[in-house]
């Protein structure tokens, strides 16, 4: 299923169903085919991003995904190395908590 920055509704559907049963998730689209990239286009990186060791959009993308709880893999789609190789980077470093998790919706909520 579909789980990223914009589309959060598995945090009250799916997540919390998955883990009263044991479920492992299977996280796709973590950049909305593309979506995110294009309201971030021109965009410098947000000031917390050094935070969570991101110097990429993609990098911010994965760690948000990645790091809800309820997530128990995350799968982007590529068939470019260099973004493979960005998306590898998202899985080095700290990961946001649920404070900075908040954050990261309210500040790309105002790009829109």
């Amino acid at each position: 299923f579909s789980y990223n920055i914009i589309h959060r509704h598995a945090e009250k559907e799916i997540f919390p169903i998955a883990a009263d049963k044991g479920i492992a998730t299977l996280i796709n689209m973590p950049f909305q085919r593309g979506e995110l990239f294009k309201r971030t286009a021109n965009q410098p990186l947000p000031g917390w991003a050094s935070e969570i060791d991101c110097s990429s959009w993609a990098q911010i993308f994965l760690k948000y995904s990645v790091s809800h709880p309820g997530a128990t893999c995350v799968i982007p789609a590529t068939s470019s190395i260099k973004h493979m190789q960005d998306n590898m980077q998202g899985g080095y470093g700290r990961l946001p908590d649920a404070a900075l998790r908040k954050r990261m919706a309210k500040d790309f909520e105002s790009l829109v």
